[in-house]
Formats: C-alpha cells, structure tokens, sequence
C-alpha cells in the first residue's frame, strides 16, 4: 500500500516537472522571461538560457511543415500588457483631472467676469459710491477715482470673459 502511494507521488511529481516552464531566455529590455513556449523568433540564441531537455536547435523534420510568421505572430512579446493597461489607466485619469481642473478654472474666470461687469455697470451708472478708507472712515470716490476704478473694471473685465 505505501509502495503504491509513493508510485503515485513520484509520477504526480514527474508529471508537474513536464509541464512547469522550461524555457528562459533574456527579452530586448534585459528581463528574464520564463515560458512553456519557445521565444519568439527575434530573440537572439545568445540570449536563450536554457532550453527543455528534449528541444534542442535542431532542424524540423522532412515533410513536416513549419509554420509560417505572420504579423499578427511577429508583435513585440516582451511588452506586458497589463502594464500597458495601467499606463493607459495612468494617463486618462491624469487628463481628466487636468479637464476637471481647467473646468473648475474656466468656472472661477466665469464668475469674476460676471462679479467684473457688475461692478462696472454700478460705476458708470453715475450713482455716488462711497467706500471705507484705512482709518475705517467712509469717503466718497471723486471723478478721477471712479474713472481709475472704471478702468481697473474693465481690465479684469478684458482678462476674464472671453
């Protein structure tokens, strides 16, 4: 019975062995790559280090066809896609900020523009306006005041809505 079970075992261990990955080689970026399949046909034979035991570089058989590359097969396999996908993730998240950021700057130019002609139409209305100096006193703008202040409008106006 223990013979029986330790057959069992070593065949289970045997079978695992075949099927693990058994080809290593280096890919055009200098990283260890580890397969059941062979490497793709622009890898270099200096660069594969170890091969299975029973595939050796050895020309294919007569009458046997050999397959035939085509562009498909002929993509770059040392580029990992899920990176690839994360990179992709990476970048549309880092433009959507940037969209919610410019909406949010496009929104705060918006309301200064609309804060802007308010003001504006409040000092050209002819209306007098007083306004709190720095000894917290209340004074009323002269012309030459409501004329700087106009203008002073009016470029935040310029700058702002567009």
């Amino acid at each position: 019975m223990k013979l029986t079970r330790s057959m069992i075992c070593l065949a289970a261990c045997v079978f695992a062995l075949t099927a693990s990955a058994q080809w290593q080689w280096l890919d055009r970026d200098g990283r260890r790559v580890f397969s059941d399949r062979p490497p793709p046909a622009d890898v270099p034979e200096k660069n594969i280090l170890r091969r299975p035991a029973n595939n050796r570089a050895t020309a294919p058989a007569e009458g046997v066809a050999t397959p035939v590359a085509t562009p498909a097969a002929a993509a770059p396999t040392g580029v990992d896609k899920s990176l690839q996908e994360k990179r992709k993730q990476a970048e549309e998240a880092e433009a959507a900020k940037r969209r919610a950021e410019e909406d949010r700057n496009a929104g705060i130019m918006a309301e200064n523009c609309a804060r802007a002609r308010q003001a504006k139409a409040g000092v050209d209305s002819g209306a007098r306006i007083a306004r709190i100096n720095e000894r917290g006193e209340r004074e009323f703008m002269d012309e030459a005041a409501l004329a700087a202040e106009s203008q002073r409008l009016q470029g935040i106006i310029n700058e702002n809505c567009r």
